[in-house]
């Protein structure tokens, strides 16, 4: 054996000739990548500072582990399982680049968390495969991740730097200048190596409750007033027509209501200004014409404000964030409904007889009668002998 010896090198004769008597030649050689190295973190790594790659599940390898994987039948895209004797843990992870230096591995922060080691510990890292992932199950370790908007997005584009996933993991992402930690409960299909690859696949993520989240208190949905140290029950008083209607005074605002009708007619009114006479009596104060030359200073065009002119309800000025339901509501007219209003409205409305102040009903022919007699007498004197008395002797008076 001469230094630099390598047993698996087919250019080497004397290294083909011991794979011969071996019988690896018949297709009994190793299949799978197994070797040991110190771990780094991979802000140790050589080259320019690339913090990205702290945040992902991906490591860096020497190059003769590149050279002993290229002569083994292994699965691609390269999977490995990452083992701690000592702690008995382990994850899983892919490889990135073979550019780190001969004996050291380096790997992200989260995982040396994981797999409980320290800078300078060793490690085995063996090939593997894993199966695509369908579903895994998430929880945030702080309720800080409930402040993103838009999760699904944020972890899509987390996921890019993610070959692995093994339950038990702890991983971290940066979002904002924030780092959100989450631990995978659950993956699916579940393997005895409890881990799924993140490469080329679809994946359901489903979320469970995070860290130190207290599920809000709901209440009883009654309008008891529930006895309340301090005096008032959270929320006010209740009412009997409800806390909201009683604040903004539903009954005067209502659509049926007269108060709010009379304030639409006043909205919609053309004439709601004040009149002035011609005339005006002396004394009396006469409005200042205004100047027909322009003041300095100020602005002669006048934006006239236009009115809302509506013949609806006004609208309900509500506190922020306040919602109300509070309006009656109309059933749908069924078809015997719509039957009814036809028959009342075929009905005649005015088929009484009128009557007048004295009582009396006035006689047809009667006001004929007298506006002929009084066209006959029309243009001649009166008759006084019918209105003048007359003496017992006979004679004129």
């Amino acid at each position: 054996m001469y230094s630099g010896y390598d047993p698996y090198d087919p250019d080497n004769p004397a290294a083909m000739y011991n794979m011969a008597r071996s019988g690896l030649m018949r297709g009994a050689g190793p299949r799978r990548f197994d070797d040991y190295f110190r771990c780094y973190p991979l802000v140790m790594a050589p080259g320019s500072e690339r913090p990205e790659l702290n945040y992902g599940s991906k490591i860096f390898l020497p190059p003769s582990a590149l050279q002993k994987i290229s002569q083994l039948h292994v699965q691609w895209p390269l999977m490995m399982e990452l083992v701690n004797g000592e702690k008995d843990r382990q994850t899983h992870a892919g490889v990135l680049e073979f550019v780190a230096e001969e004996g050291r591995a380096y790997i992200p922060q989260w995982m040396m968390q994981t797999l409980q080691l320290d800078v300078g510990d060793m490690i085995e890292i063996k090939s593997t495969s894993l199966e695509l992932a369908k579903m895994v199950k998430l929880q945030p370790q702080s309720t800080n991740f409930l402040d993103i908007s838009d999760p699904k997005a944020v972890l899509e584009k987390a996921f890019r730097n993610f070959a692995t996933l093994t339950k038990g993991d702890i991983f971290n992402f940066e979002y904002n200048d924030e780092v959100y930690d989450v631990a995978v409960l659950e993956v699916k299909p579940e393997t005895e190596k409890m881990g799924v690859c993140m490469i080329e696949t679809d994946v359901s993520v489903e979320f469970a409750p995070p860290v130190g989240y207290v599920e809000p208190s709901r209440g009883s949905g009654t309008s008891t007033p529930r006895s309340n140290r301090g005096g008032l029950p959270t929320g006010g008083l209740l009412h009997n027509q409800g806390t909201m209607a009683q604040s903004i005074n539903y009954d005067a605002i209502a659509p049926n209501a007269t108060t709010a009708a009379a304030g639409a007619r006043a909205v919609s009114s053309h004439f709601i200004s004040e009149g002035h006479k011609l005339n005006a009596k002396k004394g009396s104060k006469a409005p200042t014409p205004k100047p027909s030359t322009p003041v300095a200073g100020a602005s002669s065009n006048t934006v006239p404000v236009q009115r809302r002119r509506t013949n609806g309800p006004m609208p309900l000025r509500l506190p922020p964030n306040k919602l109300f339901f509070g309006y009656e509501v109309k059933p749908v007219k069924t078809d015997a409904d719509k039957e009814a209003d036809k028959e009342n409205a075929s009905k005649p409305h005015f088929a009484g007889q009128g009557q007048t102040l004295r009582g009396a009903v006035k006689r047809r022919g009667d006001g004929d009668s007298e506006d002929k007699d009084k066209g006959k007498g029309k243009g001649k004197a009166p008759d006084r002998s019918s209105n003048e008395g007359r003496r017992l002797d006979g004679r004129k008076s």
